[in-house]
């Protein structure tokens, strides 16, 4: 019986797709619920799983072709068997072990790849693929090739051997190029920060925080808190996430959006907490962060960071948001003026902790300064409005006390 393997259904708010990685060939086994296909969208790539115990019979759409919603990929064959080798690659046991080995490399190898390293005796797994998942393609062989090439040679037998080093990607005084799609995702990005500089009075407004309060209670209570919360680890990020959502409520309109000529104004706050991914940029989203306990918000954060490394967010996910907070100081960004993400009209922009000379009561203090940031749409919210938030981010982050206290 024949299986039709088809596409997700996207969301509304995703037209396409693209095929990113067949995770088998035709004539492969594959098991219920085992991974088929990626497909990549613009925000996330989607698993596409068997239904059924089979054979892969046909691939459709091949790696790169965009596909729609619901659109057939492949046939899968229920309850049939892999191709059986031949008889003459029965009767060879090195060519059958040939076959099997290449079997198993062909998610990260190529056959013209493969078959290229073989010629030069280049190991495989010494290259670093560019193709999609991982895959090493033709091109990455050819500049290992040039590179080993171009290596300088073993020193003599006699002489202590050198310490072994890596090949270079490029070899030294070539001008070698590569060109790799850039992915939906980070085509998807790149589009809606241009859109958002084009269509936005977009403006940045700056302050600084002792982060020193903070740094003495985190030290004091982490332990005890990692303890209670079963090793959910306190951090920053969920102080700033309490402080921002409380100045959201002082100043409604730095968490409300512009849909055309109407204002939105949101009685929630959704915070979208901007995450580094091997794909690019993604910003997952804290429901009702209001509601939320610090042990909630650090397991929630730790939770979607997880999923990000292994490409796991949903669309669900990252869907809404109605204010974002970027932290660009766990890379050593020190000051920045981060993008807005649209329909939202602000975005706070974290950056690195550094000790800095103060001044305090006409004394010259060392204290750990944080530089924040805060890029608005000038559309919607005044001068004021900014400066009032940041103002007040500041009190509550200085003065941790005060978002037990409510004041």
């Amino acid at each position: 019986m024949a299986i039709e393997i088809k596409a997700p259904t996207f969301p509304e708010s995703v037209a396409d797709g693209t095929v990113a990685t067949w995770h088998k060939k035709p004539g492969d086994a594959v098991k219920r619920d085992e991974l088929i296909v990626d497909i990549e969208t613009d925000k996330v790539v989607m698993e596409v799983l068997a239904e059924a115990d089979g054979v892969l019979a046909e691939i459709v759409k091949n790696e790169g072709d965009t596909v729609l919603s619901g659109e057939l990929l492949g046939k899968l064959t229920e309850g049939g068997a892999a191709a059986p080798a031949p008889v003459a690659a029965q009767a060879a046991a090195p060519a059958a072990q040939a076959a099997a080995q290449a079997a198993a490399d062909d998610q990260i190898l190529s056959p013209a790849a493969r078959k290229l390293a073989e010629e030069n005796g280049i190991d495989p797994n010494s290259i670093a693929g560019t193709g999609k998942g991982g895959r090493v393609t033709k091109e990455d062989v050819v500049a290992a090739v040039e590179a080993k090439k171009n290596a300088p040679a073993a020193a003599p037998v006699a002489k202590p051997a050198a310490p072994a080093v890596a090949a270079p990607i490029f070899a030294a005084g070539e001008r070698v190029e590569k060109r790799v799609p850039m992915t939906r995702l980070r085509a998807k990005v790149a589009e809606r920060l241009v859109e958002a500089q084009s269509s936005m009075a977009m403006l940045t407004t700056f302050n600084e925080v002792n982060m020193k309060p903070i740094m003495d209670l985190r030290n004091k209570y982490k332990d005890l808190f990692e303890k209670k919360h079963n090793g959910v680890r306190l951090g920053f990020m969920s102080f700033f996430v309490k402080a921002a959502t409380e100045a959201l409520k002082r100043q409604p309109g730095v968490n409300a959006s512009i849909d055309g000529s109407d204002i939105v104004y949101h009685g929630y706050q959704d915070i979208g907490v901007a995450v580094s991914s091997d794909r690019g940029l993604v910003v997952p989203v804290l429901r009702n962060a209001e509601h939320m306990s610090l042990a909630e918000i650090e397991g929630t954060i730790g939770a979607f960071g997880k999923k990000a490394k292994d490409g796991k967010l949903t669309i669900e996910d990252m869907t809404g948001g109605t204010f974002t907070i970027s932290n660009g100081g766990v890379f050593g960004s020190l000051l920045s003026t981060p993008i807005v993400n649209p329909p939202q009209t602000a975005i706070l922009g974290m950056h690195k902790i550094q000790e800095r000379p103060m001044a305090v009561n006409g004394q010259v203090v060392i204290l750990p300064m944080m530089y924040l940031a805060l890029s608005y749409d000038h559309r919607l919210i005044d001068g004021k409005e900014a400066v009032t938030f940041l103002v007040t981010m500041k009190d509550l982050l200085e003065d941790p006390a005060r978002l037990l206290l409510d004041i």
